[in-house]
């Protein structure tokens, strides 16, 4: 039998038109060695399971309640073949047609590297601030092949900053070996699975590897709500898994909303924007930042919450309850 180097795993729900230009993005990878393309289908109603299988992929179906972040990727990891698994989304679009081969390659420079993840690149029609965004974010891994590893434990114990660095890892856009993967599945959390298995790799002594040449198309524009809710789920989990609190009182959530608001605005103006133009998307922009810090600040304090409405204003809750219904 053919040896299959990288098994490529999307978990699906619902994904849409922009889910066949990912499937084709994925099909076009040029490449040395083998591939396939698996996806775990959680009761889509709108043809994903006929479009993926049109495509070559294998599908998994699995019922929308039982569907979890890490476990549902290890589910589709275990019905896999390839040396790497490699994760994206049904809204990462590969970016190039050597996105796979330089995430895999980039995670089999060296047995100590247990995964690789790639940069985001806004879609074409996201709003100018989330291109601005995602573009400083992956700037600060590095613009070429970055190694990183625990060598101060010191730091590590006392900077979060230094910390998060070192954990940040991406199910949209990954690769880990499978050798890695059996010792240290991805955990069964209700958020950031991806995260909290890199920082137990680090922690282990694994290296990390970002690989820029290996990017996708994956944005959000979402609107104040959604951002609030996303923000919650993110602190929330931020607290549970690694003990930072996103946001530590309510002056400090004001002052960065604050902050938050002049830089969008300076983006805006740097982009052109003049008069009522500014000034609306500044506004807009506001509102946006102010729902970031509050759904931060009420996702780390919410111990002090009841469930009831932890579950309301919880997206990745409210997906799932619906899901379950």
């Amino acid at each position: 039998m053919t040896r299959v180097c990288a098994s490529v795993l999307i978990p699906v729900k619902n994904g849409g038109e922009l889910l066949g230009e990912v499937l084709d993005a994925v099909r076009a990878q040029k490449t040395p060695w083998p591939f396939e393309i698996l996806v775990v289908d959680s009761g889509s109603t709108d043809g994903s399971i006929e479009l993926a299988t049109t495509r070559g992929a294998s599908v998994i179906s699995i019922l929308p309640k039982d569907f979890r972040h890490g476990k549902t990727r290890n589910l589709l990891a275990q019905h896999s073949k390839g040396e790497f698994l490699v994760f994206l989304t049904q809204d990462a679009k590969p970016a190039s047609d050597h996105w796979l081969v330089s995430l895999v390659d980039g995670c089999n420079t060296d047995a100590a590297v247990a995964g690789a993840f790639g940069p985001h690149r806004a879609h074409l029609h996201a709003r100018h601030i989330t291109h601005r965004e995602l573009d400083e974010h992956f700037a600060g891994f590095g613009s070429t092949l970055t190694f990183s590893r625990l060598e101060d434990r010191e730091r590590f114990d006392s900077d979060p900053g230094y910390r998060q660095y070192l954990h940040f890892f991406s199910s949209n856009n990954s690769c880990i070996r499978r050798s890695v993967w059996e010792k240290m599945p991805l955990p069964d959390v209700e958020f950031a699975e991806d995260q909290t298995w890199a920082l137990e790799a680090i922690k282990a002594g694994y290296t990390k590897a970002f690989v820029p040449e290996a990017m996708v198309f994956h944005s959000h524009d979402f609107g104040v709500w959604e951002t609030f809710q996303r923000n919650f789920d993110e602190a929330r989990s931020f607290k549970r898994y690694f003990g930072y609190d996103l946001q530590d009182g309510v002056v400090s959530t004001i002052r960065s909303a604050a902050m938050l608001g002049r830089r969008d605005y300076i983006w805006l103006r740097e982009a052109g924007l003049s008069g009522w133009r500014l000034t609306k998307n500044t506004i807009y922009m506001v509102c946006i930042e102010g729902a970031r810090t509050l759904g931060q600040l009420m996702g780390t304090n919410h111990l002090s919450l009841p469930d009831w409405l932890q579950k309301i204003v919880s997206r990745d809750q409210q997906i799932q309850q619906r899901g379950a219904a």
